[in-house]
């Protein structure tokens, strides 16, 4: 059985989540279970992550109520803080003029270019207005890739949670078919050195079973579009 060298996720803290991380108990159920879900990726997921904010989230927590502003501070204080470069600046605007995040929002296009440009594997937040809404995520998406850029992936915590509780499922189960096949296939990758090679060798495959009797067919190649 192959083992990799596990590497942890960055994931970039959005400000709803400290939000809701530190807010007294609430009576509406929603709030109450986005903050039971905030703390859970606080208290029993954050060796799983390099947890990660940045100015903005800092000058937007230190906001409103004092009380809730200080305790939204405190915890802020132990992450680590992404410098805002200019290439995350500009395509920011890019979110802007593109229509994927609104004029009146710079703060949250800025969350997702810092995000974005520096590569960072999660944008985890609440705020479904701008960014996490299902529809929200497929504009910026398709803008972060005609821009060059692979998209940061935009959840909410409790599908970061679901999503590493189905990784450490698939990891500690045993499947002897899947182990077999894995096995199979390194050891048929290990006959080659070149992509040169293995091309060869599936060409002459290829003749030798069709004398064999094996049925093959082919099929028009397509053509890529090139985005304007």
């Amino acid at each position: 059985m192959t083992h990799y060298a596990t590497i942890k996720s960055k994931v970039y803290i959005e400000t709803t989540v400290i939000s809701y991380l530190v807010a007294r108990p609430s009576s509406d159920v929603t709030a109450t279970a986005r903050q039971q879900v905030s703390r859970q990726l606080w208290e029993e997921y954050s060796d799983n992550f390099e947890f990660l904010i940045s100015d903005i989230v800092i000058s937007e927590a230190i906001g409103g109520d004092a009380e809730a502003a200080q305790r939204r501070r405190d915890v802020l204080t132990t992450l680590t803080i992404l410098h805002l470069s200019p290439a995350a600046n500009a395509f920011a605007r890019h979110l802007i003029d593109t229509g994927a995040v609104p004029e009146s929002s710079l703060p949250d296009a800025q969350h997702i270019a810092i995000a974005t440009v520096h590569s960072i594997d999660y944008l985890v937040s609440w705020n479904y207005r701008h960014i996490v809404n299902e529809v929200k995520r497929q504009h910026i998406n398709e803008v972060c890739r005609d821009a060059g850029y692979q998209p940061t992936t935009l959840c909410t915590p409790t599908e970061l949670i679901e999503g590493i509780q189905m990784k450490e499922n698939l990891d500690t189960q045993t499947d002897p078919i899947l182990e077999e096949c894995y096995q199979a296939k390194e050891e048929f990758a290990a006959k080659f050195k070149t992509q040169k090679e293995l091309y060869n060798y599936l060409q002459a495959e290829s003749v030798n079973r069709k004398k064999e009797g094996w049925k093959y067919i082919t099929l028009p190649v397509a053509t890529p579009h090139k985005k304007n």
